[in-house]
């Protein structure tokens, strides 16, 4: 597949973004027509309606990344992911063959973090460590775009790099970190297109470690450049069900929490576990 071009990376721009001071507006079907023309093949807005907290849980990656977490503490996230039946437990590399051993035959996934959390090292890297995961039992892989390329302009070496990851992924679920809180809302837009392009299944916004998480705004924005047929993670920052209903609004199909728990309490139906 050829490397996306910057004149597309523009001319799409130019339609997703009506000035810099972009904030959330209504979904334009005539923008989304213009949008296929470049490739944004079935651009659309995800419906509002947010699900009860027993459904909303499994779409929520409940996550530890903290340096300092125990093999106890990764063991918790496991047996609360079972309990509530998150979609995964989102965890640093080190821990994922324990976390396989505990979510093996049950629904939540194993998920971890690549090129974590600064993006900035090589491809083969990143690429290794994908491997890597999946080997020891990862089902998905969260990794953090080269930021400093992107701010550069380097928009070919920003898609190898996530090429390089999705190759190693073989057909494993790839989310797309593009640290929203560093980018304008042009580079966000970039982000998320050549993520589109190089064969990602996710863009994500944050790592939870820079200076912001998801916003709604971001979350708009994310959605209407990647269309329908991708998904869009919020993270970072979402603590209550108030709040991760404001990003599924806004166009998130999965949504990062460490406050996953708290998210998701006093569920009025608790679905009975399954093992698989």
């Amino acid at each position: 597949m050829s490397t996306i071009t910057s004149e597309v990376i523009e001319s799409i721009i130019s339609q997703v973004i009506a000035d810099k001071n972009l904030t959330v507006r209504p979904f334009s079907y005539d923008a989304a027509n213009e949008l296929i023309t470049y490739g944004a093949s079935r651009v659309g807005a995800v419906g509002p309606t947010c699900p009860p907290k027993y459904e909303l849980a499994r779409w929520i990656d409940h996550t530890l990344l903290k340096p300092e977490a125990t093999a106890r503490d990764i063991e918790t996230i496991c047996h609360e992911a079972k309990e509530y039946h998150f979609a995964s437990v989102c965890i640093n590399p080190t821990w994922v063959p324990l976390a396989y051993k505990k979510l093996r035959g049950y629904e939540p996934k194993v998920c971890t973090v690549i090129g974590f959390p600064l993006g900035s090292t090589f491809p083969e890297i990143k690429a290794a460590e994908a491997k890597l995961a999946i080997e020891n039992g990862a089902d998905e892989v969260d990794m953090v775009i080269n930021i400093g390329a992107l701010k550069s302009g380097d928009y070919e070496l920003v898609e190898r790099d996530i090429r390089a990851v999705v190759r190693a992924a073989h057909r494993h679920i790839v989310k797309v970190i593009i640290e929203t809180c560093l980018l304008t809302d042009e580079e966000k837009v970039k982000a998320c297109v050549i993520a589109k392009h190089a064969g990602a299944n996710f863009v994500k916004t944050s790592t939870g470690f820079s200076k912001g998480g998801a916003t709604v705004a971001d979350v708009a924005l994310m959605r209407e450049a990647v269309g329908s047929q991708m998904g869009v993670k919020a993270s970072g920052g979402v603590h209550s069900y108030e709040e991760a209903c404001k990003m599924v609004e806004a166009g998130a199909t999965r949504i990062g929490a460490s406050a996953s728990v708290a998210i998701v309490a006093n569920n009025k139906q608790q679905p009975a576990s399954t093992a698989y």
